[in-house]
């Protein structure tokens, strides 16, 4: 091997260990039961484990940390998109948005995975089982357009 190839093989390996001293904090918040879109809106099984297989792991508190996300670089990518995730949206702290914001994230819940916006690609293809199927996008909008909002308005009006 020529001797410039082994000396990059080196820096390469030598760069990769030394970022690993350099780790993220991959937190779970607690969550309040009482805070939760669970408890405020029903949603039928199919739609439930739509939304728990897709979204929970970047949507809420219930984050499931997968085992490259204590490497680095990739921890770094994954915090960050999880940290991103939840500053959109987070179905942990549905309380704690304003009535006209959840009225205006229930249709976006429904344009983003009919999109095939959410979950992105680049989760899929690490967790094929979220991708959601056409029937469970179909009840995932049912609900966003029927069930969701008509409850919002129902729980404004109490």
């Amino acid at each position: 091997m020529r001797p410039w190839i082994t000396k990059t093989l080196y820096l390469g390996v030598l760069l990769f260990v030394i970022i690993q001293f350099f780790p993220v904090q991959r937190t779970n918040p607690p969550i309040d039961p009482t805070q939760t879109i669970h408890a405020y809106l029903n949603m039928n099984p199919s739609v439930s484990s739509a939304l728990a297989r897709g979204c929970n792991d970047c949507h809420s508190n219930l984050t499931v940390w997968p085992w490259y996300s204590k490497v680095a670089p990739m921890s770094w990518l994954v915090v960050s998109d999880v940290r991103r995730g939840r500053k959109a949206l987070n179905f942990s702290e549905w309380k704690a948005l304003s009535p006209e914001k959840q009225r205006e994230i229930m249709p976006e819940i429904c344009k983003e995975v009919d999109d095939r916006e959410m979950p992105t690609e680049e989760y899929v293809i690490m967790h094929p089982k979220a991708k959601p199927t056409r029937p469970e996008i179909k009840a995932i909008c049912s609900w966003a357009h029927s069930a969701g909002l008509a409850e919002l308005e129902q729980a404004e009006r109490k």
